[in-house]
């Protein structure tokens, strides 16, 4: 390939718009803007979300309070619905409470606390676990798995 070959594919170039230069030339008198109204006058255009002058939707509607985006929404088990609907030896997993009616989501997010008395080894595998949940429960030679770990914000 050389350089004195080479050139825009077609389409690519394009001639100016040349407006208001005489009625011959197809763009005169009102310049391509149409006849009267707000967007013919010069600076006549509006911002985003106007609306003709009706009060436009930002402001019809109420803005007050805050909504944090970034919730995770925490469904809570304690020790005692886990000493009452499961088995010793039994796993516990979203899958497992929700067959149990225990949680709504079986892929939600879980959080174990420690309320009530666990006697049952039980093998539980959920999100979170509170300290006093997890000690009750290796106390009761059960295991414990968080798959996501107390962190700050987590």
């Amino acid at each position: 390939m050389s350089d004195f070959n080479l050139h825009a594919p077609e389409g690519a170039t394009k001639k100016k718009r040349i407006v208001g230069r005489g009625q011959g030339s197809g763009l005169g008198t009102t310049a391509g803007r149409g006849n009267k109204g707000q967007q013919s006058r010069s600076g006549g255009k509006t911002y985003p979300g106007f609306e003709g002058g009706q009060m436009p939707l930002y402001r019809r509607i109420p803005h007050r309070g805050f909504t944090n985006i970034f919730r995770k929404e925490w469904q809570i088990v304690n020790l005692r619905d886990l000493e009452a609907k499961f088995e010793a030896g039994e796993t516990v997993d979203g899958a497992s409470l929700k067959a149990r009616g225990l949680v709504k989501k079986a892929d939600g997010l879980v959080k174990l606390l420690g309320d009530g008395k666990i006697t049952k080894s039980l093998n539980v595998s959920v999100d979170k676990v509170s300290a006093s949940a997890k000690e009750s429960i290796e106390k009761a030679g059960g295991k414990v798995e968080a798959r996501l770990e107390n962190k700050a914000g987590a």
